[in-house]
């Protein structure tokens, strides 16, 4: 059984799919929820959609490392160090660089 709080954060993404913070949070949901491929689907639908939201690089790469696809969890956590060092998110930067080098 779905639910309530996945549930709204299903409509809320139907009702504004480019809204990058609540696709993010179903992502996350899905993710927490155990269903990792449907949110490993969301993680990439939101950086399709906007390339600069730097958190799901890191959650998109656990996602895919949990789901034993390292190969595009190396390329996600690659992709994410470049867009955060040219937007000077050195914090994120920093954990990407963590996460590849721990793989």
């Amino acid at each position: 059984m779905e639910s309530a709080r996945l549930a709204a954060l299903k409509n809320l993404v139907a009702q504004n799919p480019s809204d990058s913070f609540s696709r993010f949070g179903l992502a996350m949901e899905y993710r927490n929820t155990g269903d990792l491929e449907s949110a490993a689907r969301e993680f990439q639908a939101l950086l399709e959609a906007n390339p600069g939201y730097a958190a799901a690089y890191f959650h998109f790469g656990q996602t895919l490392e949990k789901l034993a696809r390292t190969d595009e969890a190396r390329e996600v956590y690659r992709r994410g160090v470049e867009v955060t060092a040219a937007k000077g998110d050195r914090h994120a930067q920093s954990e990407l660089e963590g996460a590849l080098e721990l793989m």
